[in-house]
């Protein structure tokens, strides 16, 4: 380090020592580990790039770079997507033509085909996947993006190791150092005792949370599946090398990791295992490491849970953890609506996350590599009747397309018979009924189908946060259906959404006669609409209006003059609404006609992003708007 930068690493090491030592020494009490970890981020600090160490600088004096509405990302398989690492730096051009300026690679580290759970098992957290690439092509990616404006995610996957991993091959054999560095047990009764209060992940593909190993006459915890070994982190050597393993990928340029199953990573007998006090203390820990030595990388948690649980990963104002958070429940409680045509739920649900401080972002998202799970607010849809399982299965049922008026075609994922619960799989395209009307050549029902993707995406795109694509979804790609004929997918129904990019539908793009056209072009307006419009900031108000028509959802968003209201119609109908507040005259971004909002029609399945400008003293009447 040169001089100048050995002072700013010990500010920004004097800025948390106290804090993180007395974190570190409240759950290990070892001080000998804590002066090690403190040794090793100077290390990683005098490692960063000269172009990684000005990424830094340059964030650390836009701390809140990433609550701009200028972020748009895309989560994307680097297989299916462009073949390997070289393949997506090839493919920017396409990239920046969707605007997107933030990719997320799904798992590309080293782990074993057959027992990869979509590479989510990690054999080396410090090795790419050979058939994607070298640890140097991922840094000439992350380099060439950062040269296009380009931010980078990946997946850090904390709670387990694939029993391939180096330490479990030396821990299966008997090692008792690395033994303690998972939950090792000969005696039967502890993990009899575990499974009394921990609930199962998958409870039909993967039922129970340990597997017996016959080789060494051993029980060990596999919370997920029977090749994904969970980390002890009770052990300080675990918390070290994993962080040294975080800071090693971000050293080759990461903008942005995702903490993976974080919920789980502490595991307590007598409870649940889920979001334990230690859980927060080693994501805060996370949170200042990151700040001493890569201040430009930012922590995405994966929280898949009800709100409750969900919004403590942000940590406080004062001490915080994670910077971006999944919005889970309003995506699943997205395609609750989409099912059922009333957006009460949903209605309630933005109202819970407006209501949250605006410090507090999150990643919106319609679509991603996983299923759709329908952890939904069961208490207040009981207020309306609604019972939990029966709900589940009219669920389950829509987007398969077992109901009359559907045109989803999903496939189930984890179905349980005996709860009734199942999760959802499909591509947003094929949920919506392109898949049906394309298989059917009904272009009228094309033409719903189109409307219904866009305008689900308009009402993500209104949502404070940033919003994420899945690849494919901007050319309403439809389910692929030939995981079924791969022995290592037939399993998994989940590779239904996960297909190669079809480029030859991607080469349409600019043809708006083309449904992939359509929703390409429709969407690069909706993201360019959203940069480009103060309101859409996190710095904005936001509120819900009521329509008098639960077929109707309306979002407003005001801003430095600037208020928009945007207007969604979930239902089949054309429906009429009337917001006696909102006077005058309003332009629709969309389609750039003039409005008044006094029995405004909105097209079956359509939407409106309806614009005033305004002065400040008007714009305080927005409450009454609510």
């Amino acid at each position: 380090m040169t001089k100048k930068e050995e002072t700013l690493f010990q500010t920004r090491l004097e800025r948390h020592l106290d804090e993180l030592r007395w974190l570190y020494m409240e759950l290990y009490d070892n001080e000998a580990m804590f002066d090690e970890l403190c040794g090793e981020l100077r290390v990683y600090a005098e490692e960063r790039s000269a172009a990684l160490k000005r990424r830094d600088l340059e964030r650390e004096a836009d701390p809140e770079w990433y609550r701009s509405n200028n972020l748009m990302g895309m989560m994307l398989y680097i297989d299916n997507f462009a073949g390997d690492l070289n393949g997506v730096r090839k493919k920017l051009p396409y990239i920046e033509k969707i605007g997107v300026n933030l990719i997320h690679l799904m798992p590309f580290l080293d782990t074993v085909p057959g027992r990869s759970d979509g590479g989510y098992a990690v054999a080396d957290f410090q090795a790419v996947r050979p058939d994607l690439g070298t640890m140097d092509d991922l840094e000439q990616l992350t380099a060439a993006c950062h040269k296009k404006g380009v931010n980078v995610c990946m997946d850090f996957v904390m709670n387990h190791t694939s029993q391939d991993h180096q330490w479990a091959k030396r821990a299966r054999a008997g090692d008792g150092e690395y033994m303690s560095r998972y939950f090792f047990f000969a005696d039967p009764s502890i993990p009899q005792e575990y499974e009394k209060t921990v609930p199962q992940v998958f409870p039909t593909t993967a039922p129970g949370n340990f597997t017996w190993l016959p080789d060494c006459g051993h029980y060990v915890m596999t919370s997920f599946y029977p090749y994904q070994w969970d980390l002890n982190y009770r052990s300080p050597r675990v918390f070290n090398e994993m962080m040294y393993n975080f800071l090693f990928l971000a050293n080759k340029g990461m903008d942005m990791i995702r903490i993976d199953a974080v919920p789980y990573i502490w595991k307590e007998l007598g409870t649940d295992c889920r979001n334990l006090p230690q859980v927060h203390t080693i994501v805060r820990m996370m949170r200042m490491i990151g700040e001493i030595v890569c201040p430009s990388v930012i922590l995405l948690g994966e929280v898949v849970m009800e709100p409750v649980k969900v919004v403590p990963y942000f940590g406080t104002v004062e001490k915080p953890e994670c910077h971006l958070l999944y919005n889970v429940t309003t995506m699943c409680t997205t395609w609750h609506t989409a099912a059922t045509r009333d957006t009460r739920l949903l209605r309630r649900q933005l109202d819970t996350v407006n209501a949250l401080p605006k410090q507090y972002v999150f990643l919106n998202y319609l679509r991603c590599h996983d299923d759709i799970g329908w952890g939904l607010d069961y208490a207040a849809l009981r207020q309306w009747g609604i019972s939990e399982v029966p709900h589940k299965k009219f669920l389950s049922d829509w987007f398969q397309g077992h109901v009359e008026g559907s045109v989803s075609r999903g496939e189930l994922y984890n179905a349980d018979p005996a709860s009734g619960d199942a999760r959802q799989c499909g591509t947003t395209a094929s949920l919506c009924g392109i898949e049906k009307a394309g298989f059917e050549g009904d272009q009228e029902a094309m033409e719903r189908a189109v409307r219904f993707d866009l305008t689900l995406h308009a009402m993500m795109f209104m949502q404070t946060g940033v919003p994420l694509l899945y690849s494919g979804d901007e050319i309403a790609q439809i389910n692929d259906y030939s995981y079924k004929a791969d022995p290592n997918k037939a399993e998994d129904s989940r590779y239904l959404h996960r297909g190669k990019l079809n480029w030859e539908l991607a080469a349409h793009a600019d043809d708006p006669s083309t449904p992939e056209g359509r929703v390409f072009q429709g969407l690069n307006a909706l993201g360019a609409l959203r940069k480009n419009n103060p309101a859409f900031s996190a710095a904005a108000d936001v509120w819900t209006l009521d329509t008098g028509d639960d077929g109707l959802l309306a979002i407003g968003r005001y801003l430095d003059g600037q208020k928009i209201i945007g207007v969604f119609n979930f239902t089949g109908e054309e429906k009429s609404v009337t917001f006696p507040h909102d006077s005058g005259k309003f332009t629709d971004l969309i389609s750039g006609k003039k409005y008044i909002l006094e029995g405004l029609h909105i097209p079956a399945y359509g939407c409106y992003y309806m614009e005033q400008k305004q002065s400040r003293e008007s714009a305080e009447a927005k409450p009454a708007d609510a």
